[in-house]
């Protein structure tokens, strides 16, 4: 699917998280990590069906992802970008953002902040307004809620700060049959 002409009507978009979204993440210590390597990557229950339903429903699919790991030293972009790779060929994905900044840099693209969403929804004729944003911390929320979508939590249990999502739920199935509820 490619990008939209402009003039072309808007359509809704579901953004969403990467690591602990729609490929299982480490837990350590009540913290999601994402995998070290492509050998590390595997999808969730479910997601590639969940994902392709959203598709075929006629919402954009775009990943939203911070990997501020690489601007730490901990992990080289090449991975993240092959894991990347592997997921737009595995799954049924328009696009994938990533922003690869830590909180101190003080960029407009890392979540918690909107800018990944709000370039997205310019790049492809996004409407915020229908568009859900699907994630596992409080940053995904707070970053869907900032661009003007609704939001839903996958509920991890991670010990951090959370955020008061639109919908909570236990998989990125039940998100997507949420979504299906609602627009039908």
């Amino acid at each position: 699917m490619g990008r939209p002409h402009p003039g072309v009507t808007r359509r809704p978009a579901v953004f969403l998280d990467r690591d602990g979204t729609i490929n299982v993440a480490t837990i350590r210590d009540g913290k999601s990590y994402p995998p070290a390597s492509l050998d590390e990557l595997v999808l969730m229950p479910g997601a590639a069906a969940a994902i392709a339903a959203l598709r075929r429903s006629g919402y954009y699919t775009i990943v939203v992802t911070n990997q501020p790991d690489v601007a730490a030293g901990k992990q080289c972009r090449g991975v993240v970008e092959a894991i990347n790779q592997a997921l737009k060929s595995q799954l049924a994905l328009d696009d994938i953002r990533v922003c690869y900044h830590q909180d101190a840099d003080g960029c407009s693209c890392r979540k918690p902040k909107p800018g990944m969403l709000l370039e997205a929804a310019r790049d492809w004729n996004i409407d915020l307004g229908l568009s859900f944003m699907i994630g596992d911390r409080w940053r995904d929320v707070e970053a869907g809620r900032a661009a003007g979508c609704r939001t839903l939590l996958i509920e991890a249990g991670y010990r951090e700060r959370r955020s008061e999502p639109d919908f909570s739920v236990a998989s990125l199935v039940e998100a997507c049959d949420i979504i299906a509820k609602i627009c039908t």
